[in-house]
């Protein structure tokens, strides 16, 4: 992966390069669901790059030192995105951690990142560790407001500035190592995706311990000279219109899930989301029509994206790259995208051939690695050449296909089928609101295809006609021959759907 020994900070670049120009812009909104259109906080370039030096040196006079690991516990708050970016302001490395995290989970987190330091929302004494130093609230605001006029520390581009743990192919999630260089990796999406301009209003609907959400949600924006919206409250999917429109957004990024929840609970109208020019969605695929929905119901577009913790977004359609159906969207300017068998040569495939989705290594978005599993970084290098594990194929046009993640992939009779290829034709039955697939055990020598669907509001839970939709729809082998009826699919807190969890048998109330 490049090693470029250049002078770069992360949060120099976001916001400390503003604070000097134009300090008085606003930059962040923290907005209550409940009631949006009076802010709770505003607050400028300036009034950011003073918190962030204030912090990174409250840090530091802790006994904290460059290169430490900082647990960051503290929701979709304004603390929470000030403690990232004075992480690395102050040359410590950021560990944004989920506040839906059990107490052993955040425990093993802790134990393996060798965190030094951990802020968080929940009372000190629950989630102490022995020699972690444990920050409050109330410890956070202090040191914000303690002024001092220490610089940004002078890091390298190379230099490490968060660290991300995501799921794996193991059962132990696995934390992904970024540079400070990983901000300027994030540029060919600004036009590829989002057609940013400085006097946006970006609102996310996620939360902050994603890099989806931080690098969309905050980085982005700020990099941009644009606006960040934060929300807070619970966050139901009928509500988000009223946001969207009271908060001025130009700009919502969201999962497909949200997207589908909008339309299903809020039924929004033409002109009803304000001053929103288009809609950002990624983390997951889309179920099929979505996007031709969302654009005929609300008369906005939609643009979708493909990412993943290692690189954050790299493949987009945008206002230059038009939607076409069965496709996530093109690579972005700049980046090299390839398709390599799914075993063996660090070739490219030609056009029209499924394989891995590869990254060239030399791009700057790349992570640094794998947090101590060098065993797991060394299976996704291939030449020069990075496989995340997605699987897909790019059309003579340069449309990149998302076929599933390989480690997803089902076995039926010895044939591998994607779980996306069933959805896709699943959620075109009649009846059918949400589906999802995932390969059951039986027994300890079979396993099947089981689909799992959410009815569609009033329709009958017919387990027969989805069966039959599927013989007319898909080959002999990827039918599913399970199907289980759930009032909801389970999903991450940031709306991703969770295969894994599929076939729970507190998830299961009916089957065929």
């Amino acid at each position: 992966m490049p090693t470029v020994s250049e002078a770069f900070n992360m949060a120099d670049y976001a916001i400390g390069r503003h604070a000097r120009a134009i300090p008085d812009k606003t930059a962040l909104l923290v907005c209550d669901v409940e009631n949006p259109r009076e802010p709770l906080e505003t607050w400028t370039f300036g009034e950011l790059d003073r918190a962030v030096r204030n912090l990174a040196a409250g840090l530091a006079a802790k006994g904290l030192r460059r290169g430490d690991r900082i647990g960051i516990r503290l929701g979709n708050s304004s603390q929470s995105a000030l403690m990232f970016f004075a992480a690395m302001a102050g040359g410590f490395i950021a560990l944004p951690l989920s506040d839906q995290l059990t107490a052993s989970e955040l425990a093993a987190l802790l134990d393996d990142s060798g965190a030094a330091a951990l802020a968080t929302a929940d009372s000190p004494h629950s989630v102490a560790r022995d020699g972690i130093l444990t920050l409050s609230r109330d410890d956070v605001a202090a040191m914000i407001a303690r002024d001092t006029d220490e610089p940004y520390a002078p890091t390298q581009r190379d230099d490490p500035a968060f660290l991300i743990y995501t799921s794996g192919t193991t059962a132990r999630p696995k934390g992904v190592l970024h540079a400070h260089r990983s901000a300027l990796g994030r540029q060919p999406m600004y036009q590829g995706w989002y057609g940013i301009r400085s006097d946006d209003r970006m609102l996310h609907a996620g939360a902050f311990n994603w890099t989806f959400t931080l690098g969309v949600g905050l980085t982005d924006p700020w990099a941009n000279s644009a606006t960040a919206i934060v929300c807070t409250g619970n966050k139901a999917p009928e509500l988000w219109p009223n946001v969207i429109a009271e908060t001025g957004a130009t700009l919502f990024a969201a999962v497909p899930g949200i997207y589908r929840q909008i339309l299903k609970y809020a039924s929004p109208k033409p002109g009803a989301l304000g001053q929103l020019r288009h809609g950002l969605m990624a983390g997951e695929t889309p179920p099929p029509g979505l996007i031709e929905e969302w654009t005929s119901v609300t008369g906005l577009p939609l643009y979708e994206a493909l990412g993943m913790s290692e690189i954050s977004t790299y493949i987009s359609t945008g206002p230059s790259v038009p939607h076409k159906a069965g496709t996530v969207g093109k690579a972005q300017a700049g980046r090299r995208v390839a398709i390599l068998a799914v075993e063996g040569s660090d070739e490219p495939l030609p056009p029209n051939r499924e394989g891995l989705i590869a990254v060239h290594r030399s791009d700057p978005g790349l992570m640094l690695g794998y947090w101590k599993r060098p065993d797991e970084e060394a299976e996704v290098l291939r030449g020069e050449w990075f496989t995340g594990g997605d699987l897909g194929s790019i059309d003579d046009e340069g449309y990149i296909a998302h076929l599933g993640r390989a480690n997803e992939l089902m076995n039926a009779g010895g044939y591998r089928v994607s779980p996306l290829e069933v959805e896709a034709a699943l959620g075109r039955c009649p009846g059918v609101a949400e589906v999802a697939c995932t390969e059951m055990r039986v027994r300890s020598d079979v396993s099947i295809i089981a689909a799992f669907v959410v009815a569609a509001e009033g329709a009958p839970r017919d387990a027969s006609a989805i069966k039959d939709f599927a013989n007319r729809n898909l080959a002999a082998y990827k039918i599913p021959r399970e199907i289980v009826f759930v009032e909801r699919l389970p999903r991450t807190p940031n709306g991703k759907v969770q295969r894994k969890a599929l076939a729970l048998p507190s998830l299961v109330d009916g089957k065929s």
